[in-house]
């Protein structure tokens, strides 16, 4: 009794599809819980198309009321850059998407971070700070591309918003063979996926035969947007969590739990 509740997911096997640099948190928490991390990820992140455009707002960061990275990834990436260029405004307020961004950019030594506990643009613009932003002038960190909805409302309510490209995402080079014989070996007993992108780009990599297993085996998600793509990729168990390392560990204890 004892052991198992030190090791709630002793000797299962879980595949994290996080992009390489993001992963290290969910992988030491599976193996505090006693699990074996298989690390597929399914995104990689590159340095942006267009540097001098980067390099051009940050050079003119002082001019923003409030600076909003979209991800981790964009906290990290766009913080790597402004500090290779100046140091952080004193008069910028930083806002960030849910709460791994908040972590990274307390990390890169910014304080009074706004976030929502939820990791999306939606809880984003629920925020007070947020309501308030005729006027203001708003630059939002992310990668190339992705969702328009968080600068289309902040410029629906009146504030003037611009796009810093700070990295790229991409397919990677990735080799599946390995995973593809790992769950032909028994070996892998869950998925984490935690977008949508690293979903699709899943299913592409492992191919016709790995979606059979994929389908077939229960796949933890923390966004409701990522579990109706599952569902329509065919996966026949898909666990909604918590947001965030803490919520796909308790969602994994409590799925694995009650199958035993």
């Amino acid at each position: 009794m004892t052991s198992a509740v030190r090791a709630p997911l002793a000797g299962k096997g879980v595949v994290v599809t996080r992009p390489a640099q993001q992963c290290q948190g969910l992988t030491a928490a599976l193996a505090a819980a006693g699990a074996r991390s298989i690390v597929f990820p399914t995104i990689e992140i590159l340095a942006p198309a267009d540097a001098p455009a980067l390099a051009a707002v940050i050079d003119r960061l002082e001019r923003f009321d409030l600076a909003v990275f979209v991800s981790p990834n964009a906290a990290r990436e766009g913080m790597q850059a402004i500090k290779a260029r100046r140091a952080w405004p004193a008069g910028v307020q930083a806002a960030t998407v849910g709460r791994g961004g908040e972590r990274e950019l307390v990390r890169q030594g910014i304080a009074g971070v706004i976030a929502p506990a939820r990791f999306d643009s939606e809880a984003l613009l629920e925020m007070p700070a947020l309501q308030a932003v005729a006027g203001k002038n708003i630059v939002v960190f992310r990668g190339d591309g992705g969702r328009e909805l968080l600068g289309e409302t902040l410029r629906a309510r009146g504030a003037a918003v611009e796009y810093a490209a700070c990295y790229r995402r991409a397919l990677p080079q990735a080799d599946a063979a390995p995973l593809l014989a790992a769950w032909a070996g028994g070996e892998i007993d869950a998925v984490t996926v935690t977008s949508s992108e690293g979903l699709r780009n899943l299913c592409t990599l492992i191919g016709a035969a790995g979606r059979e297993y994929l389908q077939q085996t229960p796949l933890f998600v923390p966004h409701a947007r990522i579990e109706r793509a599952a569902l329509e990729a065919g996966c026949a168990q898909v666990g909604l969590t918590a947001q965030g390392d803490d919520g796909l560990i308790a969602g994994l204890i409590a799925w694995f739990g009650r199958a035993q």
